[in-house]
C-alpha cells in the first residue's frame, strides 16, 4: 500500500484506512456469462448461463459461507466457546473453510475426513493448523459422518460439532448472501437455479431466497446418477445419510450426472473458457447447460463451488 507524502507529520493511527479483514472477502463472488459457451454446446442465443465463480472467497470455496455462519452463530448462542474444539467431517472444502476460520479466530480445529479425498485437500486442513483424523475411505462421506458422531458423544464437553448437514446455519448463510447477489447481479432475472447436491445448503438457502422473490424461478438439484458414481462434492441423496437441513418439496427437479461426464466438463472448460474448475463445478456446468438446451428464454445460474486446484492430483487434467 503506498500513500503520498505529506510536509506536516501524519496523525497515528491503529490502522491503514483501506486495510479489511481476511474474513470480511467471503461472499459477494462475481457472476460469470458462460452464454456463449452454452451457445457453442447448442444453447439458444436467446438464453444466458451465468455461474457464481465461488473460488474468490478466502479458502478457495462456496463452504466459505456457510462454515463463518455456523461459528458466529454458535459463537453468540455461547456454544462455541475457547475451551471447545471446533469439530465436523467434511469431504474437503467445509473442513477447509473450518480451518482456515479456525486459525483466524484462535480455536483449535478437528475435522474428521475419508482417507481417499485428494492429497491437496488433506495439505490445505493441515496448512491452517487443524488436526486431520481420516476415516474409512469405503464409508466416503457418511463414514465421516457416523465417526464424528461417536467422537462427540463420547465426550460432548470437549467438542462443538459444527454438524454442517444437520446445522440450519448452513442454508441460511445462502439465503442471506448467495441467494441476494445472483439477485442482484442478474437483475431479478433469473429463470432457473441449478445447484449441485451435497450437505443441500446451497440449494436450500438460495432456493428459498429465490423462491420467496419470484416464485416461477425453476430449482434444479444436481446428484451423481446412481449409488456406484462418485463426484466429490455430490451426493446421491436416495442412498445416502440424507441432511436434515434438505427439504425435498423444494426441488422442481433432479439433473442427475455421470462422473465422467463431470471430468471432461472441468478439463474441456480450461482450455476452452479459461475456467481451471473443480469436479462438482464440472458436474453443474454440464447440468445448466442440459437445462439451458431445453428453453427458447431464459437466464439460468448456477454455482462453481471451487476451482481444480484441490484436484490435480487426481490426473484430472492430465493431457
Amino acid at each position: 500500500m503506498y500513500r503520498i507524502k505529506s510536509s506536516r507529520p501524519a496523525a497515528r493511527t491503529s490502522a491503514f484506512s483501506g486495510a479489511v479483514s481476511l474474513l470480511s472477502r467471503i461472499g459477494n463472488t462475481p457472476l460469470l456469462d458462460l452464454s456463449d459457451l452454452a451457445q457453442g454446446q447448442g444453447v439458444n442465443p436467446a438464453v444466458k448461463l451465468y455461474a457464481k465463480a465461488e473460488w474468490f472467497n478466502p479458502g478457495g470455496s462456496v463452504k466459505a459461507r456457510p462454515a463463518l455462519r455456523m461459528v458466529t452463530d454458535a459463537e453468540k448462542r455461547g456454544e462455541l466457546t475457547p475451551d471447545k474444539i471446533l469439530i465436523d467431517s467434511s469431504s474437503g472444502n467445509t473442513g477447509i473453510a473450518f480451518a482456515l476460520i479456525g486459525a483466524a479466530k484462535g480455536y483449535r480445529v478437528q475435522l474428521v475426513m475419508p482417507a481417499n479425498v485428494s492429497v491437496e485437500r488433506k495439505a490445505l486442513v493441515r496448512a491452517y493448523g487443524a488436526e486431520l483424523i481420516e476415516s474409512d475411505p469405503l464409508e466416503g462421506a457418511d463414514g465421516a459422518i457416523r465417526q464424528v458422531r461417536a467422537m462427540t458423544a463420547a465426550q460432548p464437553e470437549r467438542f462443538y460439532y459444527a454438524n454442517q448437514y444437520n446445522n440450519p446455519s448452513n442454508w441460511q448463510a445462502h439465503y442471506a448472501t448467495t441467494g441476494p447477489e445472483i439477485w442482484r447481479q442478474t437483475g431479478g432475472r433469473v429463470t432457473h437455479f441449478v445447484a449441485g447436491m451435497g450437505t443441500t445448503g446451497t440449494f436450500t438457502g438460495v432456493g428459498r431466497f429465490l423462491k420467496a422473490r419470484a416464485s416461477g424461478v425453476q430449482l434444479v438439484g444436481v446428484q451423481p446418477e446412481d449409488e456406484l458414481a462418485v463426484i466429490e462434492g455430490l451426493k446421491h441423496l436416495e442412498t445416502a445419510i440424507v441432511p436434515e437441513i434438505f427439504d425435498p418439496a423444494l426441488p422442481d427437479r433432479f439433473v442427475r450426472v455421470g462422473p465422467d461426464d463431470a471430468w471432461q466438463t472441468a478439463r474441456r472448460l480450461g482450455p476452452q473458457a479459461g475456467l481451471f474448475i473443480g469436479l462438482s463445478a464440472g458436474a453443474a456446468v454440464h447440468a445448466a447447460i442440459a437445462v439451458a438446451r431445453e428453453l427458447d428464454q431464459g437466464v439460468v445460474v448456477t454455482v462453481l463451488p471451487d476451482d481444480g486446484s484441490k484436484y490435480v492430483s487426481l490426473g484430472v487434467f492430465d493431457r
